[in-house]
């Protein structure tokens, strides 16, 4: 794409894809998922072109996915203190680039991809290329997700995204959900999570898959179980009707966030997040999974969703 097109689509504030039946739409603002549907049918419980996103939709969550309790942490020998941009329980949530206005890099009519640089700041004094590449393919859309260390010293990174799922039913009750997940994350009042338990027996095994019914989900999961490709697939299905989509992660997400959304108006159980992420949350402050960019090295995760009917 012609760097004036590029540009026009920047001011759009929109980005649009497209392949075969396959439409996706992804906002400047903060480089998220705003849609994706096929043969008209949406995957995506998103938000209208034009308006900011709300509940977190499709946001990149970066340099940290989830919160950092009391929004401080060490690193380096460093004590360091980032707005607490989750006032009501005291944390830092979902990083600093979602009100951030993204370049579009590179753009052909089914892919696009775009840039945001990460400049130091207080609670963050690192620089940080982020990019976010979606492309669709027969097989659906991919997500790649890169970060590359700018900086002349060592960074601390993770990263998630907050898609949330649909087959276009009132609510996600009847709707039969598949994790392929271990262990569960238990979290205290501020969502910040206080210890890890198996799902054997409990209400989070989702292994086989079952009806999601009246369970509330926040939690986190791990010890994902994968396919021979490496990728863990979160199915969700409709029984009545056979449709389906499935979200995988590849082995650069060692966590998944599922979240029924029931405190919040706007979504009240009609969709399910299911938030790919490379660390659990408050990771900065306990280094679980956490990622260490050298000056000059990068690192990429990849998600992706696929569907049937």
């Amino acid at each position: 794409m012609s760097e004036n097109g590029g540009a026009e689509a920047q001011r759009a504030g929109d980005i649009e894809i497209a392949r075969d039946t396959q439409r996706v739409a992804v906002s400047v603002l903060g480089g998220g998922l705003r849609s994706y549907e096929v043969a008209g049918r949406p995957l995506v419980d998103g938000f209208p072109a034009g308006e900011r996103p709300t509940s977190g939709r499709g946001q990149v969550l970066a340099p940290w996915p989830n919160r950092i309790e009391n929004g401080s942490y060490e690193f380096d020998g460093k004590r360091l203190q980032l707005p607490l941009t989750e006032p009501e329980h005291g944390n830092a949530i979902h990083g600093l680039v979602r009100g951030a206005e993204w370049n579009v890099v590179d753009r052909e009519a089914d892919r696009v991809l775009l840039e945001y640089v990460l400049e130091p700041q207080p609670g963050y004094p690192f620089s940080l290329g982020i990019r976010v590449e979606y492309l669709l393919s027969d097989a659906g859309l991919t997500v790649h997700t890169t970060a590359r260390n700018l900086g002349a010293e060592p960074c601390p990174y993770g990263s998630g995204q907050h898609p949330y799922l649909t087959l276009g039913t009132p609510t996600v009750d009847r709707l039969r959900l598949r994790v392929p997940a271990r262990s569960v994350l238990l979290s205290d009042e501020r969502g910040l999570p206080v210890g890890t338990e198996p799902v054997d027996d409990t209400e989070y095994d989702f292994r086989a898959g079952r009806t999601i019914g009246a369970t509330v989900l926040d939690n986190g999961f791990t010890s994902l179980e994968r396919d021979a490709d490496g990728r863990a697939r979160v199915r969700l299905d409709d029984p009545d009707t056979g449709s389906g989509v499935t979200l995988w992660v590849d082995e650069g997400y060692s966590y998944l966030m599922v979240f029924s959304g029931d405190p919040l108006p706007d979504v009240a159980r009609r969709s399910i997040a299911v938030e790919p992420m490379t660390c659990p949350p408050n990771a900065f402050r306990t280094h679980d999974s956490l990622i260490v960019l050298e000056p000059g090295e990068s690192t990429t995760a990849s998600w992706g969703i696929t569907h049937e009917r």
